[in-house]
This record gives structure tokens, C-alpha cells and sequence, in this order.
């Protein structure tokens, strides 16, 4: 199991492939296994990096209070460790967020940046309401109930639930509320005009509720490409994986 040590804390990450290198950020209570389809066949033509945030999966918990810039920086020493000067940051969900804040922040070490399901900002009702409930369960110390929902309804197919599932209880509770609660309150939308690099902006055509996120990064994003898949909602990367990687290996050939 390949680990690295950030500023104290054992991080596990996987790599596979050679080639331009990019960096995949899951969302709260998941790990790195959402990406395990990305893993399979990006890495055909990419080096394709996956790692398990502070306090989910296989990493170890952190003292210090999880948040997206401590993220970017654990990204960064990730880099590092690995020899890449370079990637492209594909977040999903909230870790779509962590792209952008990477791009605002560390934008000399991105080639440009894949947002798949992301926001700016945590604008309506609903989405406030479902990160209050992970955050409430989160901090109640029930993440397996959590999990449980949230493994299931992104597990495609049903198989992918049992791996999701066995390594998303290993999450600290702490960690995970810490991680919902930055990201119910997080807002870089009066900056996403000062962000250069190009971008992938990839949604569901189903996730109807998203699709406003979707148009203000459309508008406010100096140098991106918006696209919808047909028939998926959310959950992108496991159930719509093969159109998501064919959208990822355009886009990064293109540039």
C-alpha cells in the first residue's frame, strides 16, 4: 500500500500509467475507490494519480482541522513526492471545489483543472440541506449510515457497494464533518475570472439541480468547456465512467 507522510500525517495514494499526469479529489466519506474506473482506463493513456484525503479510506486522521487549502497542500507535497512538477486536477462534487481552490492558490503547479459535478459556492436549499445532514451524521459518529447512502447511490454496479462501502467506514468522523462543514461554506465565485488555466466542466444531464452551478462556471470561467452527459444524474464517475473518460481524454489531448 504506497504511502506518503505530510507534515505528519500517512496519506495512501495510488499511481498507474505513464504518460501527462492527472490528479483525482473525492467528496466527504468517499475515497479514492470512486475513481477506480478512471484508474482502469485513463491510465492506457495518462499517469493517473488517486489519493485518500485526510481521514477517509486508508489515510490516517488529521489534528489539525480539515480544510480545502490543507488539501491543496497535501496535493502539493503529493507532487512533490512524486517527481511532478505539472498535473491536471480533476475533482468530483465538493472536490470539484478543491480544484478551484487549487487553481487560485497553486495554479503554477496545474495544467488546468476537470470539474465533474462542482460548484463555486453552496447556493441552494437542497444542496445546504444534504451537506447539513452528512455534516450532522458525520459529527453524531454515524458514518456508517452515512456511508451506506452514499455508497449506494454511487456504487454502479452493485458489486463496486461492498469495496466502496468496507472503505468508507474507516473514515474519521471528525475529519469528514470538518470536510462538510468547509465545504457548506465555501465561495470563490468573485475570483473564478482571475483562474487562466482551461477547464473540463462535466455534469449530468439528469442532475437538473446542478445545472445552475454548472452555468455560472460556464460564465465566469475565463477558458473552459461545458458538457453534459446524457442519462446520469450526480454520479458520474462510476456510472457514466466511459463518456466521463472520453470527455477527460479529449479534452486533455486538445490542449
Amino acid at each position: 500500500m504506497p504511502i506518503f507522510n505530510s507534515t505528519g500525517v500517512d496519506l495512501f495514494y495510488s499511481v498507474k500509467g505513464n504518460g501527462i499526469p492527472i490528479v483525482f479529489i473525492h467528496p466527504p466519506v468517499l475515497t479514492s475507490i470512486n475513481f477506480i474506473y478512471q484508474m482502469e482506463e485513463l491510465s492506457s493513456f495518462f499517469k493517473v494519480i488517486t489519493f485518500d484525503i485526510r481521514g477517509h479510506g486508508n489515510s490516517e486522521s488529521s489534528l489539525e482541522p480539515l480544510s480545502y487549502p490543507l488539501i491543496v497542500e497535501d496535493i502539493k507535497r503529493l507532487m512533490k513526492h512524486l517527481e511532478i512538477e505539472k498535473a491536471y486536477i480533476c475533482g468530483y462534487s465538493t472536490g470539484g471545489s478543491i480544484v478551484l481552490e487549487f487553481l487560485l492558490s497553486a495554479g503554477e503547479m496545474a495544467l488546468g483543472g476537470i470539474v465533474i459535478g462542482g460548484m463555486s459556492e453552496v447556493m441552494d436549499q437542497h444542496l445546504k440541506r444534504k451537506i447539513s445532514i452528512g455534516r450532522y451524521l458525520s459529527k453524531s459518529k454515524a458514518v456508517p449510515v452515512l456511508a451506506l447512502s452514499v455508497c449506494r447511490s454511487n456504487a454502479n454496479p452493485m458489486s463496486l457497494f461492498f469495496k466502496m462501502y468496507a472503505e468508507s467506514i474507516k473514515g474519521n468522523a471528525k475529519n469528514i464533518e470538518q470536510y462538510y462543514r468547509y465545504s457548506l461554506h465555501y465561495k470563490c465565485t468573485d475570483q473564478l475570472h482571475t483562474i487562466k488555466h482551461p477547464l473540463l466542466l462535466v455534469y449530468g444531464k439528469d442532475d437538473k439541480r446542478f445545472h445552475d452551478y454548472a452555468n455560472l462556471l460556464h460564465q465566469k470561467l475565463p477558458f473552459n468547456e461545458l458538457k453534459f452527459i446524457d442519462n446520469v444524474k450526480h454520479q458520474i464517475p462510476t456510472k457514466t465512467s466511459k463518456e466521463l473518460n472520453k470527455l477527460i481524454t479529449n479534452f486533455v489531448h486538445s490542449q
